[in-house]
């Protein structure tokens, strides 16, 4: 994924806020290797540099897991795309991108019927034991997608607003989501250009997919404009058939510029 690809991609809303898009293959090769900086993006939220902001060492240790042997090309590139967010090219594409952004006053520019332009994260991945059957007493994998939206726009519902990011996450193949406060899904993100982090706990929407899921979650924050670092990590819970089920997930990453 581009840096271009993660600022401009747009897909048709569903049932008011949550994109459906075509199911993806995961890759395990990427799931290990990217899965191992999700530590770091959860560690640099709770540490600082001396400025105040994100520290430095988040660039070295994404550079140090890219130069890691034997890495295959298409895992190689994701984490080039990682590297230039995080660098120079990122904060030049972001002033640009903010630049160009339609201010409050100026008209709306229409790019489709209830289109919201969304930016999904760099990879699917994977809940354990997240679906019924498949031959297996604890259940199959469910694939997990996530995405943000930048504001103002309409979904997820109720909308990020200008300089809120909207997550979602979706368990496909899922019942709708539950609420279990002993097993959250989070959201840990930082702004790298105003040092602004927060984690959050994303929870089921009353208004995407809740009669017959797939499993839905989805936060709004507060991070202002700028590039956004994110992962997802932690646990789904879903109803299916009268039968809640708990599983965790594989961490994921995601780049945005709100």
């Amino acid at each position: 994924m581009s840096l271009v690809a993660a600022t401009s991609l747009a897909v048709p809303a569903v049932a008011d806020a949550a994109p459906a898009p075509a199911q993806p293959k995961v890759d395990q090769r990427v799931l290990d290797s990217l899965g191992a900086f999700a530590p770091a993006i959860i560690g640099a939220v709770a540490t600082k540099g001396p400025d105040g902001k994100i520290s430095p060492q988040l660039l070295d240790q994404a550079k140090a897991l890219a130069a890691a042997p034997g890495l295959p090309p298409k895992v190689k590139e994701i984490w080039q795309d990682v590297i230039d967010f995080l660098g120079e090219p990122g904060r030049v594409a972001a002033q640009r991108h903010l630049a160009a952004e339609r201010k409050p006053g100026e008209p709306e520019i229409p790019q489709g019927p209830n289109a919201p332009k969304i930016q999904e994260f760099l990879y699917p991945t994977l809940g354990f034991g997240c679906m019924e059957g498949n031959g297996s007493p604890d259940g199959g994998n469910s694939l997990g997608r996530a995405l943000v939206t930048a504001g103002p726009q309409d979904a997820p519902a109720p909308g990020p607003k200008r300089g809120e990011a909207g997550y979602v996450y979706t368990s496909l193949g899922t019942g709708p989501a539950i609420n279990n406060p002993d097993r959250k899904l989070w959201v840990t993100w930082l702004n790298i250009d105003n040092g602004r982090t927060g984690q959050q706990p994303l929870k089921r929407n009353p208004k995407i997919n809740v009669t017959d899921g797939p499993g839905t979650f989805t936060r709004i924050a507060k991070t202002g404009r700028g590039r956004i670092v994110s992962t997802i990590y932690g646990d789904v819970t879903t109803k299916s058939d009268g039968r809640i089920n708990s599983c965790t997930i594989v961490p994921t990453i995601g780049l945005a510029i709100i």
